[in-house]
């Protein structure tokens, strides 16, 4: 029980400070939908997708390699360090050589809509380029710090991080307008940069805090030497790519709907409808937020209890009460959407009500975040056992359904037929991932009480946002008998844990 103590205490500080992060980051949400139509953030949706993606290239798996590799080579973990850097080095310089000379087309491929000028985009690609450089050199430092057990100096950086972004953003949508609009101290020179509603202020505000956070790792960036093991270097190269290509292929599925969709929709309502799908997905960010938190916590604590003669057992019982939550989660969420809604307001009726248009999208999508989770839980096995290549063909095959179906079928349902193949993208993962570890690394699981809680929460969400039509007193009762039902089930070995 003292590794499952030590699991769950790793996740709560992890969860605290990612949670305290993502929650201040969502309460962005209602302010840029006020100060911009949805056109207008349909294009700070596309850039953040684009971004999500190219993070995911330049990190190049190495974040996971690192802790596996730690795992092997405990009495070197200095040069695991070293080569987990430079790895990541090296391929943030190939990427601006690559980059750099093409910006102006770069900028002509990824825009969409007609809220923007082409000199506008690319100024955006140029913000994103030096976040992107940034915060890929920030991975491996932020992993050690992890490794390190310091679960308290990582939530620290992150939450400065969020509080100077979201600091920024309110200075430019807010504080400056109101400074400008009351001709103070200062407001001449102010007048002469400053261009209201530019939303290239929400990269800029983004540069800024990468830039501070570089600057709180430099004590981590400064243990790193010169030092590297060329036998080493090459193993975790061969073990990273697999887990790129699987991570890409999450991104994939998690970002290409939002592209496609403003390439493969008509240009006069493109960004227009990214913005309301990109808005109303905000909501499921609450399951999200959970999901990264627990991913955080699990992963290095799944590789060093890997070698424990009951690992398998913890893993099981983990995997028990994990689901248990997302269903509760998945619930609540869809039981309160009728409250939920209210942080994705315009600045007016009219606009609201195009924002609100779009709620549809949540049960869906947020189902696919339960599978995601589960499918991450699952995912232990092939790390565990160095099978790397099943995760990337699981997420491949995740991406191929993601690319296909987005293709056939936003054309005629838009933003609708996205948070379904989402779903079904998620979902095919999570079963293949089951059905491929257990015949490769068997773990305990156990399927029919986690089918049954799945099944359950279907049921009641169903019934709350389509029979009910998003009642909330409806949607909270079958919450309430849900989740009781789960303690009087589950009350047995809830009393066992508390009591020891």
């Amino acid at each position: 029980m003292s590794i499952a103590k030590k699991f769950a205490g790793q996740t709560a500080i992890y969860g605290v400070s990612t949670i305290a992060s993502r929650v201040l980051s969502f309460f962005l949400t209602p302010i840029y939908t006020r100060a911009y139509a949805s056109g207008a953030y349909g294009v700070l949706t596309t850039m953040f997708s684009w971004a999500s993606i190219l993070n995911a290239v330049m990190a190049f798996g190495m974040e996971t390699t690192f802790f596996r590799y730690l795992n092997k080579y405990s009495d070197n973990k200095q040069r695991v360090y070293n080569n987990a850097f430079a790895s990541v080095a090296v391929i943030t310089v190939l990427f601006l050589l690559f980059t750099l000379p093409f910006i102006s087309s770069i900028s002509s491929f990824i825009e969409i809509g007609r809220h923007a000028q082409h000199a506008d985009f690319t100024t955006y690609v140029e913000y994103f380029m030096a976040i992107l450089i940034i915060d890929a050199w920030c991975v491996i430092p932020f992993a050690k710090i992890r490794a390190d057990g310091r679960p308290g100096r990582y939530g620290v950086i992150k939450f400065i991080n969020v509080i100077i972004f979201i600091t920024l953003n309110l200075s430019f949508i807010w504080f400056i307008p109101f400074w400008l609009n009351h001709h103070l101290v200062g407001s001449a020179w102010i007048s002469t940069w400053y261009v209201k509603g530019w939303i290239g202020y929400v990269f800029l505000s983004n540069l800024f805090s990468s830039i501070i956070t570089f600057l709180l790792l430099l004590p981590e960036f400064l243990k790193v030497r010169f030092d590297f093991d060329r036998k080493m270097l090459v193993e975790m190269f061969s073990y990273s790519w697999p887990v790129l290509i699987a991570n890409l292929s999450f991104i994939i599925n998690e970002n290409l709907d939002k592209l496609l969709l403003g390439k493969l929709l008509p240009l006069d309502i493109s960004d227009h409808d990214v913005g309301i799908y990109g808005a109303c997905a905000k909501i499921s960010l609450f399951l999200s937020i959970f999901i990264q938190a627990f991913r955080l916590g699990a992963e290095p604590f799944f590789f060093s209890h890997a070698k424990n003669k009951n690992s398998g057992h913890t893993y099981a019982r983990i995997m028990d009460y994990f689901v248990i939550t997302v269903c509760l989660i998945f619930v609540a969420l869809v039981a309160n959407i009728d409250i939920l809604k209210y942080f994705i307001k315009g600045h007016d009726a009219k606009q609201t009500a195009v924002y609100w248009t779009g709620l549809g999208v949540i049960p869906p999508l947020v189902f696919g975040y339960v599978s995601l989770g589960i499918y991450m839980n699952l995912s232990v096995w092939y790390k565990l056992s160095d099978q790397t290549k099943y995760g990337l063909y699981i997420s491949g095959i995740g991406a191929i359904l993601t690319i296909v179906l987005n293709v056939l079928f936003i054309p005629k349902y838009s933003y609708m037929a996205s948070a379904w193949i989402s779903l079904i993208a998620y979902a095919t993962m999570m079963v293949l991932s089951y059905v491929w570890g257990q015949k490769n690394y068997p773990i305990p699981y156990n399927l029919k009480k986690n089918l049954a809680y799945i099944i359950a929460s279907i049921i009641i969400v169903y019934l709350s946002f389509y029979l009910f039509k998003r009642n909330i007193f409806a949607g909270n009762l079958l919450l309430l008998i849900f989740g009781l039902t789960a303690i009087y089930l589950e009350w047995k070995n809830l009393k066992a844990i508390f009591k020891r």
